[in-house]
């Protein structure tokens, strides 16, 4: 591209040069051969004059007076009628430039020039303009070299930047060139830069949202499937089992909501339930692994309260919470639920060392951790909260009290017994 963007304006100056140029030396030509001829004629009516005031003073033509008068290079013949011809100077040979000037009494004054005079000035015209078109040829040569590169560095620009997005590095460059062309194709590629880099950064946490929040179902799923396969009891394996697929049914919700979300995080499903069913089912899933570690869980608080949400997300937010505190904290884990407002709270509490002073309410960002886990559970259970509505904050530090909110709806007026129920 950079050699055609030369070459072409190359041409274009040359072609300019070719017309104006020939143009200019055909007129210059002229111009000087007419300037030659004008002086030389000139110089025959200056002569004559001194001829003529020879003559009427009845005296010979005083050839030295003459020859004075006349420019060097140049050749004058003198004829007055009843006296010899007067020649002054060299003869010039052949190319000649003639002038002749005749006086009133048929004096005659014949001044030549050499042509070459002319030729060596015309030569001297064609140098100028020789050296003025050389140096714009030159001029054109730079300016197409720095018009080819200001427009060839953009595109190869533009092209390393395709090329970096199709190989998966989607940062933008945010690089401009002046060109509004070149730069409305830099917006393009920097928007879709972003769009990528979004895609791939949703993709990413989904898979380690996924992965951070099916490892404990799992566990506890595969955890049930080994109690059915050792057991000999039919009720017990009917227990365990009912148990088993309503942890899949957690599965299959959960994996709903992460999908829901890494697509549009502003999605919800919420729907009012109990809140208590719940709670109770966190605490008897979790109590197993509390009593293996020595530890208690207990529930307290408000009962009979219904909420709006998903029960699926809801259970995964109070799980997350709980096995956050088996594994960073200590003493009894207690959930409370009470009412504020027209809101329904679960507070999650141990009698751990709690959170960092320095980490605060940052224990919801993602990769912040105090305890060298993920940081990834409480940042996805806050996700999970606000999806719906509600909202997961960190009430106090030391021992550490996390409240989940939401919101809450009227409860159900009782039935009236004395009138029928069809």
């Amino acid at each position: 591209m950079r050699r055609r963007l030369i070459n072409s304006t190359l041409a274009v100056v040359l072609v300019v040069i070719a017309v104006f140029g020939v143009s200019l030396v055909i007129v210059e030509t002229r111009t000087i051969t007419s300037s030659a001829q004008d002086r030389i004629e000139s110089e025959a009516l200056r002569l004559l004059g001194m001829v003529e005031a020879n003559v009427l003073e009845r005296e010979p033509v005083d050839a030295e007076a003459l020859a004075e008068q006349l420019d060097a290079g140049r050749h004058a013949r003198i004829q007055v009628p009843g006296q010899a011809s007067v020649e002054i100077g060299a003869p010039v040979g052949d190319g000649v430039l003639r002038g002749t000037a005749r006086g009133e009494h048929g004096e005659t004054v014949t001044v030549e020039e050499s042509r070459s005079t002319v030729t060596k000035e015309v030569g001297r015209t064609l140098a100028v303009v020789g050296a003025v078109a050389l140096l714009a040829v030159i001029a054109a040569v730079l300016l197409a070299v720095r018009q080819a590169n200001r427009l060839a560095s953009p595109l190869t620009d533009l092209a390393e930047t395709a090329e970096r997005l199709g190989s998966g590095d989607p940062r933008p460059r945010h690089k401009r060139y002046g060109v509004p062309e070149l730069d409305r194709v830099a917006d393009v590629l920097d928007s879709s830069a972003e769009r990528i880099g979004r895609m791939l950064t949703a993709e990413r946490r989904l898979a380690a949202d996924a992965s951070h929040q099916l490892r404990t179902p799992l566990t506890a799923l595969s955890m049930r499937l080994e109690e059915i396969t050792v057991t000999d009891d039919l009720e017990t394996v009917r227990e365990e089992a009912t148990i088993a697929l309503t942890q899949v049914e957690r599965l299959t919700d959960v994996v709903q909501r992460l999908l829901t979300n890494s697509r549009d995080p502003r999605t919800g499903s919420a729907v009012p339930f109990d809140l208590d069913e719940v709670v109770k089912q966190q605490v008897e899933e979790w109590r197993p692994a509390y009593r293996s570690a020595g530890r208690a869980i207990v529930r307290s608080g408000k009962h009979g309260m219904r909420a709006v949400g998903t029960p699926g997300a809801v259970s995964q937010v109070l799980a997350t919470l709980i096995e956050n505190s088996l594994m960073h904290g200590g003493g009894t884990v207690a959930l409370r639920t009470r009412v504020t407002g027209n809101q329904a709270v679960i507070e999650v509490t141990d009698e751990g060392p709690g959170v960092p002073a320095d980490l605060g309410n940052r224990i919801f960002e993602r990769a912040i951790s105090g305890r060298n886990s993920t940081g990834i559970g409480l940042a996805v259970a806050r996700d999970l909260a606000e999806a719906d509505g509600g909202r997961l904050e960190l009430l106090q530090a030391q021992p550490p009290v996390f409240a989940l909110f939401l919101s809450r709806t009227a409860p159900e007026a009782p039935q009236d017994a004395s009138r029928p129920v069809r």
